[in-house]
């Protein structure tokens, strides 16, 4: 009986007695006061003393409050990112300029490449040629920006400045995309006179406030990004011409702008240029109105580059067209230049050499490049873009360029058995690198043929890209 009569007891002792302010036990009535007396007659005294203890620690454990000056800031990055991969290019380059941490965030690789592909149309494309060193194949959005340009607000303008300071905006463009690079022409009856010009600036330009549900406004607030400066002072004095017809000629300067002249009058009849996709983005939206947008500098991977080894298995993507035409595209694979092809401070890759023909390479149509205004047209002949997309072993874009050139009849006479005609070349140089072209002319079948592609690369820039020296 002593048993069962100690059952009681321990049940009441693990019952929450009622408790008055500041958790302080209260007497309830005396049939609590015997089941509490019969508990401690039935278990030691010290369990009952480390219960109550305990629950009147619950009662006495202050509670912890939130802190109050938790902010956005305090957010793990991982979020943050999420939340500003929603934001548009304008909105992301406001953000980054709340503080450092932001800056940084809103500089994500990953969230640029979502708005670049948001922007851009894909374009599929298939380049057929005979060379076994050609393939069919896509250039990937990791490798470059081979997507058109053009969505979400962004365009071109023109503005050329007086020498007294006044300035004139050209917007009025034709675009024309081709596979790696957009070309771009202004035309006007309202050009300004030549001779009281000084510079032309090229910006990119884009809206402040985007909505998708409507047109652009030209009237509304937008953002310019400076892409070049040109200086059009004594033009056709100290830029070289590139072609002409019966109207026009043709003017290039440098990073391939080119500024058509009327003949007669010696005015602009149009300006054109252009604009390689790769980093046209952030060229075209990440400047100022004053300065240009930096490169991000690259930095050399560490691996087995060896000078004495060479470069190896580079690609070439080569695209030559006239603003409306395409004559040439395609791939070049597994380019490569050992020690002894270094020379006057180039290294050299042979795309198509003059000895192997069975590399040799037609054009489709005679090369010109076309042209318009809102009265005439034209086409100049022996003069066409090239666009240029080298890659590096790791199908990174090591140069890449976009500009207009010329075919020059050679004076030597073709010593290949293969072809019996004229020869033509094309040189292009800046302060990356060289390209060289040889082409015949086939009379019977009215066709150019490719018999000689090399490229020369700048010792500094590779010596720069792997952080060697060659």
């Amino acid at each position: 009986m002593a048993g069962v009569n100690a059952i009681p007891g321990c049940v009441s002792a693990f019952r929450v007695p009622h408790t008055g302010l500041l958790g302080c036990p209260r007497t309830v009535g005396a049939g609590t006061a015997r089941t509490r007396s019969r508990s401690s007659a039935a278990r030691p005294q010290g369990d009952a003393r480390a219960v109550h203890a305990g629950i009147k620690s619950l009662y006495l454990t202050p509670s912890i409050k939130p802190e109050s000056n938790l902010g956005i800031e305090s957010m793990p990055s991982e979020m943050l990112i999420k939340i500003l991969s929603y934001l548009d290019a304008v909105s992301l380059l406001a953000v980054g300029c709340v503080n450092r941490h932001f800056y940084h965030l809103a500089n994500d690789n990953g969230i640029w490449l979502k708005i670049c592909s948001s922007c851009f149309q894909p374009k599929k494309t298939i380049w057929k040629m005979k060379s076994e060193q050609t393939e069919t194949v896509s250039l990937s959005c990791g490798a470059l920006h081979d997507r058109k340009p053009g969505a979400s607000g962004l365009s071109w303008i023109i503005v050329l400045k007086e020498r007294s300071g006044k300035e004139h905006l050209m917007e009025e463009a034709n675009l024309s995309f081709k596979d790696t690079s957009v070309t771009i022409l202004w035309y006007s009856t309202d050009w300004p006179c030549l001779d009281i010009l000084s510079t032309l600036k090229l910006f990119g330009v884009i809206p402040l406030l985007p909505d998708q549900s409507r047109a652009h406004s030209k009237n509304g607030p937008r953002h310019r990004s400076l892409i070049a400066e040109y200086h059009l002072a004594n033009l056709t004095e100290k830029s070289v011409e590139v072609g002409a017809d019966k109207l026009v000629r043709l003017f290039c300067l440098n990073s391939g702008l080119v500024v058509g002249l009327w003949k007669e009058k010696n005015e602009i009849a149009f300006v054109m240029t252009s604009l390689h996709y790769h980093q046209l983005f952030e060229r075209s939206t990440l400047g100022s109105a004053t300065v240009k947008y930096a490169l991000p500098p690259h930095k050399p991977l560490l691996d087995d580059v060896d000078p004495e080894y060479g470069l190896h298995d580079y690609s070439l993507h080569l695209d030559m067209h006239g603003r409306s035409c395409t004559y040439l595209c395609g791939t070049f694979k597994s380019l490569f230049c050992r020690k002894d092809d270094i020379a006057d401070e180039y290294l050299k890759l042979t795309a198509v050499s003059l000895k192997d023909n069975t590399k040799h390479l037609p054009l489709i149509g005679t090369p010109s490049l076309s042209w318009e205004t809102d009265a005439f047209k034209g086409n100049v002949k022996d003069c066409y873009v090239m666009d240029v997309t080298l890659l590096d072993e790791i199908g990174k874009p090591f140069w890449c360029f976009s500009a207009p050139v010329c075919m020059d009849l050679s004076s030597k006479a073709s010593g290949l058995y293969d072809y019996m005609g004229p020869i033509y070349t094309t040189d292009y140089a800046d302060s990356e690198g060289k390209v060289y072209v040889e082409l015949v002319w086939l009379e019977e079948t009215k066709e150019y043929f490719i018999v000689n592609l090399v490229l020369y690369l700048s010792t500094k820039k590779v010596n720069d890209w792997f952080g060697t020296n060659y």
